[in-house]
């Protein structure tokens, strides 16, 4: 976990290697700060019980995870806990409340008095601590969340034959751990770097943690309590996969249950403390361009032992720069531009070491950053490649993953996999690839995304959706992600994880070594006018009803689509061999800014160091401008004329930006 003896030996291990005479960087060193971490007081576990009206036990939650093997009877597992939740001490009636949406908990207060109550609530379609935020509102006292089978483990429940030790699946103890915090970065420094010296806001005014208690569980306990619920019956999209019907809640238990007349108590002791984080940062200095750089970057810390996440990733690091690092010392190569490794601390809290980091050199790396490749969770499983990127890295990556076998596939490479596997009809390359976007903040990719605008690429390898319904491998945050896991059902011989390597060491060659970056804009055009065309079909109508003209947003569209295929052009046409040094870094910088013109750090006052236009996260669920969609939904559902003024706003919002971006893809005045 980060901050501990035992994230301090892996921070040794890192500069250690990345030192190393025969195979190591150029240079290696630790970015230390000061960070608003939560944890569970050892001395006092956090405890969630039944108890009948007189105070007496009726059944306690399990409070560590049932040991397989040797690493989960380690001492220092942590409890399951949600780090971020307030410590506190609650009791009420027990009340199911599906995901915790914000949808779910306005359906179940028609049903139930919700004042006073414990919900419990499953993982996934909210955030971990919106599933407290959303619920506060309602009066509600606390909430316990758990993993259900249907989710996770395909139905799977039974240890003796079916979940892990004998399979992937997560056993019934397994409880997912996580940051409970809705922003990243350190919570008591927004957009300043946490140093010691550095000004802190009182804790009292931190925004998007759950202002009441709730603890994860798992899903033996979860059974035992939703099975006693009273109540009517969830409806049928709320129903998991336990064998018995979902009830809603009385609120509490049946009267013919154990628990009847009982109520749940939660005792939550969790601390925040500030304590000193490092990142771990080694560099390859660039042999002409030393002041453009290609960032690598994978966290550090886990929750537990973290075989998968983040360990996978953090292996193929260590792989690609020893490799890399020996052939520096050997004197065989150096790049064109410098390559920055980044070994993140403190990410489970929130993304932490890489947005500091961001926060710390804004400025350097906003003007000289070519690139951001992450690989967080190396592996997933082995079935096919899985890459989010900025459109115009779409070409680099398909490049890369065709110089590379599929594992366990010698006769065929990861580009052909991955497109059997998930792929999508592009009206210029045909069927391809599907490659994601990184709209939301999943990783630390966040903020060199979201806050500086740099093109930026997630990549693992994963598992085949048309076999599994689960959500994430079953393992994650829990103490069965260990090396036993990893090696048994998610990658036998880690021949996915040599694939990982290879192709992301591909990649990061291609951007540090190309004398023209290799960029394609017209890819990014590409996306922009499937984004306007999922615009017009929506909103237009109601646009128009409204006296708002979307032209201004088809003409911006039109405008990128042009000057990106001109400039894609002049860079076909180019004499590579004899143009000038300052009409080649003319060129990259254009390429390399191009996302940086999206920036507006007005659109989304509410969404902290979210200021991307086109990849900010959307909760309308629309494969098209976030804020605009975003708007479309508000208004459409108050009918409000301020709504439709905020509509009309982040429509001109888009189209200034897009057609700034596409200004700067044109020739210069």
């Amino acid at each position: 976990m980060a901050t501990t003896a035992g994230d301090e030996k892996t921070v040794q291990t890192m500069l250690r290697r990345w030192l190393d005479d025969d195979d190591g960087l150029d240079d290696a060193w630790r970015e230390e700060y000061n960070v608003y971490l939560s944890f569970p007081d050892a001395n006092n576990p956090n405890k969630v019980t039944v108890v009948d009206a007189a105070n007496v036990v009726k059944h306690s939650i399990r409070e560590k995870e049932k040991p397989y093997t040797d690493d989960q009877r380690d001492p220092d597992v942590v409890q399951p806990y949600a780090a971020y939740s307030p410590a506190g001490h609650v009791k009420g009636k027990l009340v199911y409340a599906n995901q915790g949406k914000p949808s779910d908990y306005e359906e179940l207060s028609k049903k139930v008095n919700l004042t006073g109550t414990i919900a419990i609530t499953r993982y996934g379609g909210a955030g971990r601590g919106a599933k407290a935020i959303n619920a506060a509102p309602y009066g509600v006292a606390g909430v316990l969340v758990y993993t259900d089978p249907q989710d996770i483990n395909d139905g799977f429940m039974s240890d003796t034959n079916e979940t892990y030790p004998h399979s992937w699946y997560l056993p019934p103890s397994g409880v997912e751990r996580g940051s409970f915090n809705r922003d990243f970065g350190d919570l008591l420094t927004p957009y300043l770097a946490a140093k010691e010296e550095t000004y802190r806001i009182p804790p009292e005014n931190i925004v998007g943690i759950p202002p009441i208690p709730i603890q994860p569980i798992g899903f033996e306990d979860a059974y035992v309590l939703i099975c006693a619920l009273d109540g009517d019956a969830a409806p049928f999209a709320w129903q998991g996969a336990f064998n018995c019907t979902y009830n809603l809640g009385g609120p509490g238990f049946k009267p013919t249950s154990a628990f009847s007349n009982s109520d749940v108590k939660m005792d939550i002791y969790n601390q925040e403390v500030i304590k000193n984080s490092a990142n771990v940062m080694g560099i390859i200095r660039g042999s002409v361009e030393p002041d453009r750089y290609v960032i690598y970057g994978n966290h550090r810390d886990s929750w537990v032992h973290g075989a998968i996440d983040p360990s996978s990733g953090t292996s193929v690091m260590l792989e690609i720069t020893r490799v890399l690092g020996r052939m520096v010392k050997q004197g065989i190569w150096r790049p064109r531009r410098s390559i920055i490794f980044g070994s993140w601390g403190a990410e489970e809290f929130g993304l932490i070491g890489s947005a500091e980091y961001t926060e710390q050199y804004f400025a350097k790396l906003s003007e000289r950053t070519v690139a951001y490749i992450n690989v967080d969770i190396a592996v997933f499983a082995n079935a096919y490649l899985r890459a989010s990127a900025m459109p115009s890295l779409q070409s680099v990556i398909f490049k890369a993953s065709k110089e590379v076998s599929a594992p366990g596939e010698s006769s065929t490479n990861v580009y052909e996999t991955w497109k059997r596997h998930y792929n999508r009809t592009s009206g210029i390359h045909g069927v391809i690839p599907r490659l994601g976007y990184l709209t939301g903040a999943g990783s630390d990719y966040a903020a060199f995304v979201h806050y500086l605008g740099i093109s930026s690429i997630d990549m693992s390898y994963t598992y085949d959706r048309s076999k599994t319904n689960a959500r994430i491998y079953p393992a994650y945050h829990t103490a069965y992600d260990t090396f036993d896991y990893a090696s048994k059902y998610i990658d036998p011989g880690f021949v996915s994880h040599q694939a990982v390597a290879r192709t992301a060491g591909n990649i990061l060659i291609r951007l540090a070594d190309s004398l023209l970056l290799p960029f394609n804009c017209a890819d990014y055009a590409e996306v922009l006018d499937s984004y306007l065309t999922t615009a017009i079909t929506l909103y237009q109508p109601q646009l128009e009803a409204h006296n708002i003209s979307i032209e201004p947003l088809k003409r911006a569209v039109a405008m990128f689509t042009t000057n990106a295929e001109q400039l894609d052009k002049t860079i076909n046409s180019l004499d590579r061999a004899n143009e000038t040094p300052l009409t080649i870094r003319r060129i990259n910088d254009q390429l390399m800014l191009l996302d940086r013109a999206f920036l507006d750090p007005l659109a989304f006052p509410d969404k902290y160091a979210f200021r991307h236009v086109i990849w900010t996260s959307n909760s309308a669920g629309k494969a098209t401008f976030p804020g605009l969609a975003d708007a479309f939904a508000q208004a459409e559902l108050s009918g409000l004329d301020s709504d439709w003024e905020k509509v009309h706003y982040h429509l001109s919002v888009v189209s200034q930006a897009i057609e700034g971006a596409a200004s700067t893809l044109g020739d210069v005045i």
